[in-house]
């Protein structure tokens, strides 16, 4: 089974979602994207991170980030399934939920082997348990993080965050994100730029603990 790594281009897909018909790079613009996978509609632990999802979609807004989920379910299934998250989560799934119903998604970015075919509400969470990945997508098509899950830990989305912050910050930025960082702390000057050209972004120095760290403050911080 083929495996998408941080590098690879995205696939493009069309999709069928609980907002409608989808084309993966027309909906995702020239932006950055979160796409998360489910085993199945109506799974216990998947419905407390849509809801999480849901509730903190807002932050992923501000950064100009959207949001997109998967399930091999039918339209109508994730479409039920929502009202669950509502009701259990306390907030209503404010992205696209995409009806993997042939499986072409998954196995396009590596989560199911090429031969799984069938009825999809025939397959067992179980059998689909390889669909508990999360892929940001940057605006060049690249895949920038993956994230895989066991079914029975549910997942971090503060943490996919804090990485996307990271992304956004270096991206922009020559620099890197240490352990633990986040937003406003101390950044470290990437090894691709020279004690020159640090010199230029970087005039009042910075701390250098070793002659391969290099420390400057958030170029972003206020």
């Amino acid at each position: 089974m083929p495996t998408l790594t941080i590098g690879d281009t995205a696939p493009d897909f069309q999709a069928d979602t609980t907002d409608g018909p989808i084309s993966f790079y027309d909906w995702a613009g020239d932006g950055w994207t979160v796409l998360f996978s489910h085993p199945r509609a109506f799974t216990p632990v998947c419905t407390t991170e849509l809801g999480y999802m849901a509730s903190i979609k807002g932050e992923f807004d501000k950064r100009g980030v959207k949001i997109l989920a998967i399930s091999t379910d039918p339209v109508e299934g994730s479409s039920e399934w929502s009202k669950d998250i509502e009701e259990t989560q306390g907030s209503a799934v404010n992205y696209p939920i995409i009806a993997d119903v042939d499986h072409a998604v998954a196995k396009a970015y590596g989560m199911l082997p090429a031969d799984v075919d069938g009825d999809p509400t025939a397959r067992t969470p179980a059998q689909n348990a390889t669909l508990r990945n999360v892929f940001v997508v940057g605006p060049d098509r690249k895949i920038k993080l993956v994230l895989i899950y066991p079914m029975t830990t549910g997942r971090n989305f503060d943490e996919v965050l804090r990485v996307v912050d990271s992304l956004l910050l270096t991206a922009n930025h020559q620099v890197a994100t240490p352990a633990q960082w986040q937003p406003g702390q101390d950044v470290i000057i990437a090894g691709s730029v020279s004690n020159d050209a640090a010199k230029e972004k970087y005039p009042e120095g910075w701390d250098e603990p070793k002659p391969y760290i290099r420390i400057v403050k958030d170029p972003t911080a206020a």
